[in-house]
């Protein structure tokens, strides 16, 4: 099972990445748990300043922009 983490505080884009995210992941019928960090000091954990960001089993894939569903089943599959 993947681990998939949007790193963000909640803002429009980081809903949208998590929505972007549960539907590629969907698509690709893999098992997965979506996860949203909040936490600020947690998504500086990462490493990541910019938000939001997309981690896949705690490796971060990709921060501050919000690829669509086709674009983001690269770094999930």
């Amino acid at each position: 099972m993947k681990k998939l983490q949007i790193l963000g505080t909640g803002c429009p884009k980081c809903k949208k990445l998590a929505e972007n995210t549960r539907q590629a992941a969907d698509e690709l019928g893999i098992e997965y748990e979506l996860i949203k960090v909040t936490d600020i000091n947690e998504i500086a954990g990462f490493g990541v300043m910019l938000t939001p960001a997309l981690a896949v089993d705690g490796d971060v894939k990709l921060v501050g922009k919000v690829p669509d569903p086709e674009e983001l089943k690269k770094y999930i599959a």
